[in-house]
C-alpha cells in the first residue's frame, strides 16, 4: 500500500530530524498558499504530474521547472507538485526545481504520515502540504497539522465524506479539499464535491479536486461554492500547458454563505 511506503519513507527521514529542524528554521519565507486562493476568480491549482494509478503515463518526460513556469504564465494561483515516486513518478527534486523556477505557492502532494516529512516539506520550499484524512488517525491528523503550522506551512486536508470533513474541521487547517475520486475504485463523481463543498465554513478555503478539465467543470465547482480547483492530468498532458491553465482561470468565484458543516 502507498501509505505503508510513505511510512517507510518517513522512518528513513527520522535520523535526519535534527538536521531538518535546523534547516527549516533557516529556510526562506514562502508565499501563503491559502491567501493565494482567495481571489475574485476560482483559483487554479495546477499540478505537476507525470503519471497516476488511474491513467498510467501522462507526461513521463515532463520537466518540473518548465511545467511550473508554463502554469504560472497561464495564471495558476498555486501549483501542486507530486513528490510520490512509485505511482506518480514524482520526487523531492521536482519540488526544489519548481521552487527555483517560480514564485507562486507550492503544495507538496504526497502521502504525509510522519513529522519528519512535514519538516522536510518546509525545507524543500513548499508553502503547503497535503494531509489525507482517510490515511491518518484523527489524532495523527491533528498533530501533523499543528506541526505544519508551527514550521510555517499551510495544510490542505483532503476529505471524501461528511465524517472525514468533521475530522478535518477539528484541525486548524486553512484549506479543505474535497476529492471527487474514490481512492479505492478510482471512479470520479463530481457530485461528491457538490455535496461537501457547501458544508465547508467560509473562513476556510474550499478546493474541488479531481475530475476538472474544462471551464464548464470549473463553473460547476464555482456553483457549489469552491474557492479553488485542483487540476492535474489535463494540464500535465496538454501540449500547451500555459493555454490549458489560462482557459480555466477566469471563472468567477461565487463563495459560500454561513456554513452548516457537519
Amino acid at each position: 500500500m502507498l501509505v505503508d511506503e510513505a511510512e517507510r519513507r518517513g522512518r528513513a527521514l527520522e535520523p535526519r530530524a535534527g538536521e531538518l529542524e535546523r534547516l527549516a528554521a533557516d529556510a526562506p519565507l514562502v508565499p501563503s498558499f491559502a491567501r493565494a486562493l482567495r481571489r475574485a476568480s476560482v483559483g487554479v491549482i495546477a499540478e505537476i504530474k507525470r503519471r497516476s494509478p488511474s491513467k498510467g503515463d501522462i507526461a513521463p518526460g515532463l520537466s518540473a521547472a518548465d511545467q511550473a513556469r508554463a502554469y504560472a504564465a497561464g495564471g495558476a494561483a498555486a501549483l501542486s507538485v507530486l513528490t510520490e515516486p512509485t505511482r506518480f513518478g514524482g520526487s523531492e527534486a521536482d519540488l526544489r526545481d519548481a521552487r527555483d523556477a517560480v514564485s507562486v505557492p507550492l503544495l507538496k502532494k504526497d502521502f504525509h504520515v510522519a513529522p519528519a516529512q512535514v519538516i522536510e516539506a518546509r525545507v524543500l520550499g513548499a508553502s503547503a502540504l497535503l494531509l489525507i484524512a482517510r490515511a491518518l488517525r484523527p489524532t495523527q491528523l491533528r498533530a501533523l497539522a499543528a506541526l505544519a503550522a508551527d514550521v510555517g506551512l499551510d495544510v490542505l486536508v483532503e476529505v471524501r465524506d461528511e465524517r472525514e470533513l468533521e475530522t478535518a474541521l477539528s484541525t486548524e487547517a486553512a484549506v479543505i479539499g474535497v476529492n471527487n475520486r474514490n481512492l479505492e475504485t478510482l471512479a470520479i463523481d463530481l457530485a461528491t464535491g457538490e455535496r461537501l463543498v457547501p458544508l465547508i465554513p467560509p473562513d476556510r478555503v474550499a478546493v474541488f479536486e479531481s475530475g476538472v478539465s474544462t471551464s464548464a467543470e470549473v463553473e460547476r465547482a464555482a456553483a457549489a461554492g469552491a474557492d479553488a480547483v485542483l487540476v492535474g492530468s489535463s494540464v500535465s498532458a496538454s501540449a500547451d500547458p500555459t493555454a490549458a491553465v489560462r482557459a480555466l482561470a477566469s471563472v468567477a468565484r461565487v463563495g459560500r454563505r454561513a456554513s452548516v458543516a457537519a
